[in-house]
């Protein structure tokens, strides 16, 4: 019986790091954020409802998606970012469920969905365990400054944008603290695998 875990968290909180823990273990990751790129491929279903909806100036000249162009577009127009959305989110989830399906069928011990906006999403029935990567909020603010950048202001707009850290961090099965170093958090995440009843290969 698989169990099927949402790894999420929130900006420069460190779920990449989370993410390829689970990999170094042969654990499947289904990403999210990857499908979302491979499902505006040309060819792809959503790649076609863009460019009947907005037209080839999203292109570049190979065909392929002008990202920079199309976000231009939607950044300020949030109709048309409504139906942006309305084009790909369907195919996301709808790819992100195949995968998970196909190691499920498999019998694979545990399969996560790697999912950064599962609970602005609210994608709670995707996922049997929802495991969140915190860091505090003042540590997430500085570390995105630096990841960027950006301005404290900058940095704030975008973190505010999404549910609070702290609010995941209250409604999550379980929580790695991912505040200080790697091992710190590699040992807590061993654990929850081990109370959640998942083996670990390659330990």
């Amino acid at each position: 019986m698989s169990v099927v875990i949402g790894l999420t968290g929130s900006i420069a909180t460190g779920k990449s790091t989370v993410s390829n823990m689970f990999k170094e273990w042969e654990i499947p990751v289904v990403d999210a954020d990857q499908i979302a790129r491979d499902v505006v491929e040309p060819g792809e279903v959503a790649y076609q409802k863009i460019v009947d909806h907005f037209g080839e100036l999203v292109l570049h000249d190979d065909k392929t998606l002008n990202r920079q162009k199309l976000g231009q577009i939607v950044f300020e127009n949030e109709a048309e970012r409504n139906k942006l959305n309305r084009f790909i989110h369907p195919e996301i989830r709808k790819e992100m469920l195949r995968q998970r399906d196909e190691y499920v069928t498999n019998d694979e011990p545990a399969v996560v969905l790697d999912i950064p906006l599962l609970f602005e999403s609210q994608l709670f029935d995707y996922v049997d365990k929802v495991l969140v990567v915190y860091v505090d909020p003042e540590l997430q603010l500085e570390r995105l400054v630096e990841r960027d950048n950006s301005s404290k202001e900058e940095a704030m707009n975008r973190i505010n944008s999404q549910i609070s850290i702290t609010e995941k961090r209250d409604q999550a099965d379980a929580v790695v603290d991912n505040s200080g170093t790697i091992e710190e958090s590699r040992e807590q995440l061993i654990q929850i695998l081990k109370n959640w009843g998942i083996s670990i290969k390659n330990l």
